[in-house]
């Protein structure tokens, strides 16, 4: 699971940068004890405009693997025995990402996943009028998202993880593995609490009393 787009730009873009650098050196005709970068490179021969192009394809051995992303998620519920209601109030999701380009938004998409996933396990439900096939949870008055009273302390961690088969960078994305697992792990834990075990979601008082 997760999205393929960070991989395919990501390394698309390094590679045009090292080909541009490569042939700015060429054109300078100089050397350097340092590596410069094309910013400088251009700075020092005072050059305004430069292009040139770049095809960036996958290593000829990522056909070979299976390389995704992957997590591993721990909820902590608390459930009331009157009335059923049911609290996440501690989840934590480790990934393993491959390379991390931005660790806060990587982090923040995780972290939304996890929102979404524990609205999935507790509150979130379309229900279909059966007549005319309409939604009849069509607003936030009967569809509800989790607000920040639903969802108690939220962490996200990543792995080191180095993996350059699929390409160059070892990059792998993130895209929607941060809902993956959620509800199954809510789901577990609401198990380990009161001993029933739910399989439709989602986990609403009912289906507890």
């Amino acid at each position: 699971m997760g999205s393929v787009g960070a991989s395919s730009f990501a390394n698309a873009v390094n590679d045009a940068c090292i080909k541009i650098t490569d042939e700015l050196l060429a054109k300078s005709g100089k050397q350097f004890f340092v590596r410069p970068t094309a910013n400088q490179l251009m700075i020092s021969e005072n050059i305004d405009v430069f292009q040139t192009r770049s095809d960036s394809k996958a290593p000829a051995e990522a056909e070979k693997y299976s390389s995704h992303s992957f997590n591993a998620n721990f909820a902590e519920v608390r459930v009331n025995s009157i009335t059923g209601m049911v609290k996440v109030t501690r989840f934590l999701a480790v990934t393993g990402a491959g390379r991390i380009l931005n660790p806060k938004t990587a982090r923040s998409q995780i972290i939304g996943g996890n929102v979404w996933g524990i609205g999935m396990a507790l509150t979130e439900e379309s229900i279909i009028d059966p007549r005319y096939g309409n939604f009849a949870t069509r607003s936030f008055a009967d569809y509800h998202v989790p607000a920040n009273l639903d969802i108690g302390d939220l962490d996200a961690m990543f792995i080191n993880e180095e993996d350059l088969i699929p390409n160059k960078m070892g990059i792998k994305g993130i895209g929607e593995v941060g809902i993956v697992g959620v509800a199954a792990a809510v789901a577990n834990a609401v198990f380990n609490a009161t001993g029933k075990r739910i399989r439709s979601l989602p986990i609403t008082p009912d289906k507890l009393l």
